[in-house]
Parts: C-alpha cells; structure tokens; sequence
C-alpha cells in the first residue's frame, strides 16, 4: 500500500523543516565548475571533492582554461580522490568538446549532456536542477536508499526509483526533495544501523530499521 499525497507532503514537510539547510554540498561558482566537480564526485564524497576543486578551479576557472590543461597536471590535482585517472581523462575531454561545440557553455538540455564525457543521468539532472533551476529528482545512494526504505517508492533500481518518486512526489517540490533526501540519508537514515529512534518520519516508516542495498 502506498502513501496518500497528503502523506508524501507530510514527509517531505517534515524532511524540510529538519534540514531547512539541504542543498548541494559541491563547492562552485558556475555551472561549468557545477558541471565538473559532479563528474568527479562519483563514488566519492562530497568533502574530498570540495578539497581537490579549490586548487582545480583556481588553475583551470572555466572550459576553455581545462581545455588547455594536460591529464597529467589534473591526475596531479585530482589525485586525492577515487578512480582520479578516468576523471581527469573525462573532465579534460568534456571541456574540450563544451569548448568545440558550445563555446565553453553548458547546455540546458538533458540530451545533449549525457553526451558529454562522464556525464550520465544523475549528474545530467543535478546540473540542471542546481545550475540551472529545473526541477529534477537526481538518484544517488542515498535518495535510493532512503526513498526506498522509508516507502516512498519500492524499486529495485537507479532509474525505476527515479520514475517512481516523479510519479508520487510533487514536480514543483521535486529538486528540493532531492536534497532532503540525501541529507536524512547522510545524518540519519544511515545504510547500516539507521537511527530510527530520533527519525522526523519514523513514525510512518514503512521499512523501518530495514537495510536497503
């Protein structure tokens, strides 16, 4: 049985009002530098990107600045953080070809992002709901973990979760969920021993205390 829409509205009132703060945690000034430090948080924390960035974008600001770089120089920066190879292979290529095909902009199209090297869906969407104001729902570990164990949704993957939560939650409250999401996932709804006992929403958990892979 699913949640009543008044339900969905009550968690996320109540996800809100506990993390009114809840935004992107990746340190940038356009949607360019948005863009690139999104292609290198894969598999990696926010925190550890944030500490290769500040020297990344301070040598390389824009596309056409990366775009000149070598991959040496960016393993070098970049070097601190998981799979830090393939990422500096893919922010050098997408820089060039933002510089090739869109003079050194990013596209405000879904379509022609995920085109771009290292750029798939959830990075797709974070850029255009943080970069540029779109409302999109960006499903990483914890949105799926949590949307799923609270009862929002139940699916077994990436893309299902995100089809789902578009259909139960409401599209103008959709990139803010996102957030909301990712932070009780963060500080409270843990993938392992998740603290129920001080959960906003433990109340009306559906799974609660259950693990989700």
């Amino acid at each position: 049985m699913s949640f009543t829409k008044k339900q969905v509205n009550e968690i996320l009132d109540k996800l809100e009002l506990q993390y009114p703060d809840a935004d992107c945690a990746l340190e940038h000034g356009s949607v360019f530098q948005l863009l690139v430090a999104v292609v290198l948080s894969a598999q990696t924390t926010d925190k550890s990107v944030n500490l290769v960035t500040k020297k990344l974008f301070e040598t390389y600001p824009d596309a056409h600045a990366l775009a000149q770089a070598s991959q040496e120089n960016l393993e070098d920066i970049i070097k601190r953080i998981g799979m830090y190879k393939n990422k500096s292979k893919n922010i050098l290529a997408l820089a060039r070809m933002l510089v090739e095909k869109y003079d050194g902009q990013v596209p405000e199209d879904y379509d022609l992002l995920i085109e771009l090297p290292g750029v798939g869906r959830k990075t797709a969407n974070v850029v255009l709901a943080v970069g540029f104001g779109h409302q999109r729902i960006a499903v990483d570990t914890h949105v799926f973990r949590v949307s799923n164990r609270i009862g929002l949704v139940d699916e077994k993957d990436v893309l299902k979760t995100e089809m789902a939560l578009m259909n139960s939650l409401p599209e103008e409250r959709w990139s803010r969920s996102h957030h909301s999401l990712i932070f009780h996932g963060r500080y409270c709804c843990h993938a392992r021993n998740p603290d129920c006992e001080n959960c906003v929403i433990g109340y009306i958990c559906k799974k609660k205390g259950v693990s989700v892979k």
